[in-house]
């Protein structure tokens, strides 16, 4: 045999001992030493999972939130209110007009038909009760007689004038405006909570003027036109602010209740799909989700996440809630 086929030999011989010996002792602790070692990185890999269950948990038990100083907080209008029981209002609302109140109002006619002879007093004039509004030479008797006002109010028409001829025909109408009707249609769907009595808050569309009073009036009949029904109320306007012809809205009261815990709804905004307050501790705002109940417009009952006392934005809340979203967005960054 070569030297170069022995030494080929040895090599074979030498490898095939190599593999031949890997299942002896040494295999056996080579196997426990990798195993611990894999032991060994899972209890590490745990150990980072609670960490960032920890860190989950941190976060739940504490809210998003901002540092704001006192100074910063008056300089942007932010202001806080305590939480606290309220009466809450559940209203319907509709939309109505103002009319004249027919109850004090009066078409002013000619006793007695003839021309004439003067004319006293035009539209927008206020008159008292028998002021004289115009004179009229009977027909029959040639007399100059006065017609005088029913009521006292202000003149809202004048169909004469000078050389006509007075008839049938309303020569003058005349309404007292310290008195007026608001009329409200209601759909199908909210007839049967409407009642005579209830108490309706009203508000112009400009916002300007705000009164209340009760239903007096809810008509027997469905206006063919709309299918709605008209519900009346006397609205009292000493001082003339409502003016017939006006839209408006209405908020009829079906049911009040005090609530224990109820937030302005100014304070309400919505993060990541939760309905939340911002609740101030020292110079520190945390996001705080909570339930709320019914709401008047003004107010809203909140039933869980806020309790009684704790301190709450309740103006400018747009403004915490935009710092709290700038803090994030830095954070990801």
């Amino acid at each position: 045999m070569s030297r170069r086929a022995l030494i080929t030999l040895a090599l074979v011989l030498a490898l095939a001992g190599g593999i031949y010996a890997w299942p002896g002792s040494d295999s056996n602790d080579t196997p426990k030493e990798i195993s611990a070692e894999e032991d060994h990185g899972h209890e590490e890999g745990k150990g980072a999972h609670a960490d960032d269950a920890n860190d989950e948990a941190d976060e739940e038990g504490h809210g998003e939130g901002t540092q704001l100083s006192r100074e910063s907080a008056e300089a942007a209008g932010v202001r806080t209110d305590a939480a606290a029981s309220a009466s809450i209002r559940e209203t319907i609302r509709l939309t109505g007009r103002t009319t004249l109140n027919q109850n004090t109002t009066a078409q002013v006619r000619a006793r007695f038909p003839g021309i004439v002879r003067a004319v006293r007093k035009g539209p927008g004039e206020a008159v008292n009760n028998g002021e004289v509004l115009a004179t009229v030479e009977s027909n029959e008797s040639l007399q100059v007689y006065a017609v005088k006002s029913p009521i006292k109010g202000v003149i809202i028409v004048r169909n004469t004038n000078v050389g006509d001829v007075a008839g049938d025909a309303p020569m003058f109408t005349i309404t007292d405006t310290s008195d007026v009707w608001v009329e409200f249609h209601v759909f199908p769907r909210d007839v049967d909570r409407i009642k005579i009595g209830q108490q309706v808050l009203i508000t112009s569309f400009e916002g300007g003027h705000v009164s209340e009073a009760p239903i007096t009036t809810l008509l027997p009949i469905v206006e063919a036109s709309s299918q709605t029904v008209v519900v009346r109320l006397s609205l009292p306007n000493p001082e003339g602010l409502w003016r017939a012809g006006m839209t408006v809205r209405g908020d009829v009261v079906i049911d009040e209740r005090l609530v224990p815990v109820a937030v302005k709804n100014a304070a309400i905004q919505r993060m990541e799909g939760k309905t939340v307050v911002f609740v101030q501790e020292g110079d520190r705002y945390e996001t705080r989700p909570i339930r709320v109940g019914v709401d008047n417009g003004e107010w809203t009952e909140v039933t869980e996440g806020l309790q009684a006392g704790e301190r709450y934005v309740s103006e400018k809340s747009f403004q915490i809630k935009a710092d709290i979203g700038k803090a994030g967005a830095a954070h990801e960054h």
